[in-house]
């Protein structure tokens, strides 16, 4: 290390304590995606007492910081991203009760990764070795859940996408950055490279409409929604064999409303799906057979049906500029405590919005651990605070001072080497594609006897 990293890193020390307790404070405080409210504000909170004026309202509760002042920087830009939303896991020991949520997803680590970056890359000397500037961003709603109430803000006109680094995309916010910095959480590592190719989705909420019946005495009078469900769910199951190994397609949902009593004929059903791919083209393919599933079992009960598709994310696209993130894991595993290092290079079949900003931009991207347990479910548990919340930061902050020191020498090297998969028009005009709304009507039979 230079002497000014080392000072990066002295700084983060000096501040673990604080690091650490803004970290488990998150984790304790979590909200769904676009209501991250007392997150955002927290985040703001820390950004003002670094003398840096965070604006908000981006994608609703979003939040961006520049080191050095809006605009006030000839060069790259480099976004330091965390995350603020969480999971509705409510059976988790620290779900916060006002929301029925939980961070079983580590994005609390990430939002406290940045903000501990900020406090050493805020320091005057620091600041002042670096070229271009530096946007620190709090951003909402990675986790697509809350899906009809996502639907209905989309309606109302106030958001694009279910997304949050979507609707930011959207909205222009990414329109100044240059480059991005972003992290997940890894249980089983203490730190690794996140740079393979991911699944891209789309989203589906179904409706199926039928007729209310007594259940025991006429039911014939019904036409059961439930029915349908339970066919379309059995047609999709059939279309597994259809699918290319090599297109990686995953299938799946759950029913969120499914009827009122056991002795009525489910009048009304709704569905969740998410079906991804390896590419665009391969899970539009499967969305189709995903519909044609549920017409499918609407014609077969009679039953009307309303297929909502929403865009989700895009496939994630690999840097290969490794060299910054290798350099600061050596620098980290040589202080001996952390030395298990694990890279995710290859492809994997979850999907994430991150690969909308590596769609339009260079992406760094790296994962550190520090939980115990499986991601998205209720035994996750911050394990070790000091690598969760501590490395994290010294990650974030010497990645960010290596891409940007020497007049931004590496971010450039980024920015000139990479190729744009799409360009911003391009992004939103095929996410627009991806948003519909099919409808169709119930055609039941006349009732015997009458």
């Amino acid at each position: 290390m230079d002497r000014i990293e080392q000072k990066i890193c002295d700084i983060i020390e000096s501040k673990k304590d604080e690091i650490m307790a803004f970290g488990q404070d998150i984790f304790c405080h979590a909200e769904l995606g676009y209501k991250e409210t007392r997150t955002s504000g927290k985040f703001v909170e820390e950004m003002k007492k670094l003398g840096m004026e965070p604006e908000t309202g981006f994608a609703i509760t979003g939040v961006k910081s520049y080191l050095k002042g809006k605009g006030a920087q000839d060069g790259p830009t480099l976004a330091v991203i965390g995350e603020m939303d969480a999971l509705p896991i409510p059976n988790h020991p620290d779900a916060w009760k006002e929301t029925g949520a939980s961070h079983c997803c580590g994005h609390n680590a990430q939002l406290t990764g940045v903000v501990g970056a900020a406090m050493a890359l805020a320091d005057p000397e620091v600041a002042e070795a670096m070229g271009g500037n530096i946007c620190f961003m709090a951003v909402p709603a990675e986790e697509f859940v809350d899906i009809e109430w996502k639907n209905e803000l989309i309606k109302e006109g106030k958001l694009a996408y279910g997304g949050g680094k979507c609707q930011l995309i959207h909205e222009g916010a990414f329109d100044d950055i240059d480059i991005a910095l972003g992290h997940h959480t890894m249980p089983g590592a203490d730190y690794g490279l996140y740079n393979g190719s991911s699944n891209g989705f789309v989203n589906k909420t179904v409706t199926f409409t039928g007729k209310a019946a007594h259940a025991a005495g006429s039911p014939h009078e019904g036409i059961d929604a439930l029915n349908a469900a339970t066919s379309a769910m059995v047609n999709i199951a059939l279309q597994q064999e259809s699918f290319r190994d090599e297109d990686t397609i995953r299938v799946h949902g759950f029913i969120s409303n499914g009827g009122t009593a056991c002795n009525v004929i489910a009048d009304n059903v709704t569905m969740q799906y998410s079906v991804r791919g390896k590419t665009p083209a391969a899970y539009k393919d499967a969305a189709l057979k995903v519909d044609r599933s549920l017409k499918a079992a609407a014609m077969a009960t009679g039953c009307g049906v309303k297929i909502e598709t929403m865009a989700g994310y895009m496939s994630c696209v690999p840097n290969p500029h490794t060299e910054v993130l290798d350099s600061v894991f050596d620098d980290i595993a040589a202080e001996g405590k952390y030395t298990k290092r694990r890279d995710l290079n290859g492809h994997t079949t979850g999907s994430d919005d991150f690969g909308d900003v590596a769609t339009l931009m260079p992406l760094v991207h790296f994962c550190t651990g520090g939980y115990v347990g499986s991601l998205h479910n209720p035994d996750v548990r911050v394990e070790d605070p000091y690598l969760a919340y501590v490395v994290t930061a010294k990650i974030f902050a010497l990645a960010a001072y290596r891409l940007m020191k020497n007049g931004a020498e590496k971010a450039k090297e980024n920015i000139a080497d990479y190729k744009p998969v799409m360009t911003k028009d391009e992004y939103i005009k095929f996410m627009d594609s991806m948003q519909s709304t099919e409808v169709v009507e119930p055609t039941p039979l006349p009732i015997m006897g009458e």
